[in-house]
């Protein structure tokens, strides 16, 4: 008896039939054939696939029973000595190697068997499949539409498997990892994930050979970002499909959406405004053009004279009209006297109420444009306007204060007075104004605080209001006292004094004259028994207390020396002290 072993599937794809061949030749009695498989990494015994019994019947191995994971094995007797296996599907890589027959003759009680092997290689799935994805543009216009393409490639026929796509998204700027879009599943059904909505109704999925497309209608801002394709392939003639064979994921694509220009236009004229000091006036920012849809945020600054150039912020009015302070000007008194108003769609004001010589400066404006964009609110322009400088009027009658400019050194905890003296004669009838400023080193002058032609004290610093006190021992001394000295309140000073003057009764006041003092220099010097602490607490003055016992014993080692000198000397020479004294006193004799 003889046997040849063959396959006329040699090389397959995981998910492909196998097809063996066995052919017996010589037996003159019923022969039973066995098939065994031979796996690469285990061939000895190796693994029983099917048997075929003298009568015919089939039993199959334990591990190709149920044809839930191969199919349904089928052993056929072509002719008379010719054998078929054919294993519906196979599984992987694992299901290559060596195939065996065994052919047994049985008669009159004896048998006798032979046996041949055939090689078989089962391609993995994952060989070879890859995809790319491609899109013509990296940006489009607002409104415009683009198209993503995902070539799939693989070392078997892809149309023949079962496959399908996953279109994953990252916004821009990235917010964690990518997104599902969308799935399309072999049977062509699609998944969309709800949180994409943006993306559903706009998008149309295509197949076409071994490519899958993503055509986006209209782009919005929303849909900018990275795309990636993931596709997943399955075995063959296996249902349901289960878990994938193989997955594989595209390259990244970006894609920009250019949003529609702003043709916002702000006045950049540069103007000035002249005002007499407490008077109420307004800045001026003008929209020269903005579109009908769009909504506008004005955000106010102040460049103070002789700044290095970084602006303070005033204050800011959103798209909702809210307003929002800088940290110059939080403070009650100062949101009380500067105001942000719309007073028609192209005009906003900064009104400034009782304007005072610290509001001296550049003001202009920042305006923000935002559209709707059918997706949302977009921030689409900004401009800058000119620069209005704030002036205040010279009254042309000029009031006499000290100009004199003072130093004071005050000690943490004590009271300081800083002075503030108007001299000579002023017109009768006429009530003063009084206003102390602190210089900042960087941002406006701080008032402090203000006496009014009414007599009235406003107080425009709450840290300091129960801690400064005008006292008027004269009629024209406005002096400031400030209690309780903190180390915080050391810097320059001066006031402001304006004569002002009712025109009639019943009538306004008007500002006659107006003059500025000297600057005062506050210094402030710790506690005395916290300057005594430091002073001990020197590394110095201890240094000098333990060295003190080794400087005195050395002076008096010298004092001795130059006396036992002084008295050798005086014997040598055979002079009396008193003869020594008297030579001393006519200049003779210099002793140390």
């Amino acid at each position: 008896m003889r046997l040849s072993v063959s396959t006329s599937t040699p090389q397959v794809t995981a998910g492909d039939s196998l097809i063996l061949h066995c052919e017996v030749q010589g037996a003159s009695s019923p022969v039973s054939v066995q098939w065994w498989h031979l796996p690469p990494q285990h061939p000895n015994p190796g693994v029983l696939v099917a048997t075929m019994e003298q009568d015919g019947s089939l039993r199959l191995g334990s591990t190709y029973q149920g044809g839930r994971t191969r199919g349904n094995l089928q052993v056929e007797k072509a002719s008379s000595g010719t054998f078929t296996l054919v294993i519906p599907s196979t599984l992987d890589e694992d299901d290559g190697g060596q195939y065996r027959c065994e052919a047994t003759e049985w008669s009159r009680g004896q048998n006798w068997t032979v046996e041949g092997e055939t090689a078989v290689t089962v391609n993995s799935m994952g060989l070879g499949l890859h995809t790319t994805l491609k899109s013509r543009v990296a940006s489009v216009t607002y409104g415009q539409s683009f198209e993503l393409v995902c070539q799939v490639s693989a070392s078997y026929t892809l149309e023949e498997v079962p496959a399908s796509v996953r279109w994953l998204f990252q916004p821009n700027p990235p917010a964690g990892p990518y997104h599902k879009l969308v799935q399309v599943f072999p049977n062509g059904t699609m998944a969309w994930v709800s949180a994409q909505s943006h993306f559903k109704g706009k998008a149309q999925l295509t197949k076409a050979d071994t490519s899958f497309r993503l055509h986006i209608h209209s782009a919005v801002a929303a849909q900018e970002g990275t795309y990636q394709c993931e596709v997943e392939v399955w075995r063959r003639n296996i249902l349901p499909l289960g878990q994938p064979a193989a997955t594989t994921r595209s390259n990244a694509v970006g894609i920009k959406v250019v949003l529609p220009e702003s043709k916002l236009q702000v006045d950049t004229k540069n103007s000035s405004v002249e005002i007499a000091s407490g008077a109420d006036t307004a800045i001026e920012c003008k929209i020269l053009f903005a579109h009908n849809n769009s909504q506008l945020a004005v955000t106010w600054y102040l460049l103070p004279p002789g700044a290095d150039g970084t602006p303070l912020q005033i204050i800011r009015a959103d798209y909702s009209s809210i307003l929002e302070y800088g940290s110059e000007f939080s403070s009650p008194a100062q949101k009380s006297r500067f105001l942000s108003q719309r007073v028609s769609s192209n005009v906003f004001w900064l009104q400034i109420l009782s304007a005072n010589l610290g509001d001296r400066g550049s003001y202009y404006c920042v305006v923000e444009e935002r559209l709707w964009l059918v997706d949302g609110w977009y921030k689409r322009g900004e401009g800058t306007s000119g620069r209005t400088t704030l002036e205040f009027k010279l009254p042309e009658r000029e009031l006499h204060v000290e100009k004199t400019n003072h130093s004071i050194l005050a000690r943490e905890g004590e009271e300081v007075t800083l002075h503030c003296l108007l001299q000579g004669a002023h017109l009768p009838h006429t009530h003063f104004l009084a206003t102390w400023f602190q210089v900042k080193k960087s941002g406006p002058d701080s008032a402090l605080l203000s006496l009014h032609h009414d007599g009235t004290i406003k107080y425009l610093q709450e840290s300091l209001a129960g801690r400064l006190y005008l006292r008027r021992p004269t009629a024209g001394d406005f002096s400031l006292t400030l209690s309780s000295v903190k180390e915080g309140d050391a810097g320059v000073y001066y006031c402001q004094v304006q004569e002002w003057q009712q025109q009639g009764e019943g009538k306004k006041w008007a500002l006659q004259a107006s003059a500025c003092s000297g600057f005062t220099q506050l210094t402030t010097i710790p506690p005395e028994s916290t300057v005594i602490s430091r002073i001990c607490s020197s590394p110095s003055l201890l240094n000098f207390i333990l060295y003190l016992p080794l400087v005195l014993i050395l002076l008096l080692v010298l004092a001795v020396f130059f006396w036992y000198c002084k008295r050798r000397y005086s014997k040598k020479e055979n002079i009396t002290g008193n003869q020594l004294m008297e030579l001393e006193g006519n200049g003779e004799v210099k002793t140390t």
